[in-house]
């Protein structure tokens, strides 16, 4: 089989060359034939290209030309919106020098409003802190003569009210001394200045009714002399009721008794009665002083009266008792009659009214 067809290709072989040397002159005429063919046709479609070209340049003229006149009224509309937007630039420009001016303005008129706020809260804080000061010094000096804390504490609780409604921070100092103060007021006991007032009448009236010293004896002979004697007592005869008299002028012309004050002793009536009256104006010079709130004379003078009244005075009579335990008594309670002081809200107020 291999053979038969390496035959058949052989043959077929041979058949070919022998159509190829028949052809070749045919195939020479058709090549030159088919040349002049396509290069007409090249022409052609060479001058096809060209007026497609020349009309596509053509349309890219007038697309161009379009365009132009297009990117020129572009332009002139961009500068026209230029020179606009240049304006608008200029009149925004002049505005915010304008606005500027207006809040450099605004911004000096604040900071002059603001000093000028400033200035009258401090004026205010200052006209405040000085009205509490005169009103707590005079409240002080109303405590004072009158001998009542009421006066103080009233002027204590208004400055307390007025600097909580400051709300003022560099007041806290003031609002805190204050406060210590009115606890302290309130803690501290105050004798009554008018029972004071009565018991100093009642000794004025009580020393025309003491009895001196140097009258003792005497009053006592007198009191016997003119004392009723009883029915025991009466003689019954005449002659020892007159034996009974005799004995009673004799032991009254001779008096034996023991002088512990020799100038009580000494005394004459004149000088008795001058002694209750200076009695009785130390005790009113120890009134007037305790109502002038000098408590230092009123003590000094009451002081004088006790010495008097030891001196000048019985003091085994009821009376001289009496008027020298009420002199104790109103000594003891003067004591207390001194008002609290406020010099630590003053100091406050005086802190506050420098500023610091």
């Amino acid at each position: 089989m291999n053979t038969d067809a390496k035959a058949q290709a052989d043959d077929l072989t041979a058949v070919a060359a022998l159509a190829g040397q028949q052809l070749a002159p045919v195939k020479s005429i058709s090549t030159s034939r088919w040349f002049i063919i396509s290069l007409a046709v090249l022409s052609l479609m060479g001058l096809l290209s060209s007026a497609f070209l020349w009309q596509k340049l053509s349309s890219m003229q007038e697309q161009l030309a379009r365009q132009s006149a297009d990117a020129g009224t572009q332009s002139t509309e961009a500068r026209a919106i230029a020179r606009q937007a240049q304006e608008m630039a200029r009149e925004a420009a002049a505005r915010v020098a304008v606005f500027d001016a207006r809040l450099s303005e605004v911004s000096l008129q604040r900071t002059q409003l603001e000093e000028l706020m400033q200035s009258l809260s401090r004026s205010r804080d200052e006209n405040m802190v000085v009205d509490i000061e005169s009103a707590i010094r005079l409240a002080q000096q109303q405590a004072q003569l009158t001998g009542s804390v009421e006066p103080l504490l009233a002027a204590l609780k208004s400055a307390d009210q007025r600097v909580s409604r400051a709300a003022q921070p560099r007041l806290t100092p003031l609002q805190r001394a204050i406060a210590r103060d009115i606890d302290r007021i309130k803690s501290v006991a105050i004798s009554d200045t008018p029972g004071l007032l009565v018991k100093l009448d009642e000794l004025v009236h009580l020393t025309d009714e003491l009895v001196l010293a140097n009258a003792l004896s005497s009053m006592r002979a007198a009191s016997a002399v003119r004392r009723e004697p009883s029915a025991a007592e009466v003689a019954p005869t005449w002659w020892l009721r007159s034996l009974q008299v005799l004995r009673d002028q004799a032991t009254s012309l001779l008096r034996v008794s023991r002088i512990e004050q020799p100038e009580a002793a000494l005394l004459s009536p004149e000088q008795s009665f001058f002694l209750r009256e200076n009695l009785k104006l130390k005790l009113l010079n120890a009134r007037l002083g305790l109502l002038a709130r000098q408590l230092d004379s009123a003590r000094a003078d009451l002081a004088a009266a006790t010495v008097s009244l030891n001196r000048y005075f019985d003091p085994g009579s009821r009376k001289t008792q009496l008027v020298a335990s009420m002199l104790q008594q109103v000594q003891m309670q003067m004591k207390t009659l001194q008002i609290p002081r406020v010099d630590e809200t003053l100091a406050a107020l005086t802190t506050a009214a420098a500023g610091r």
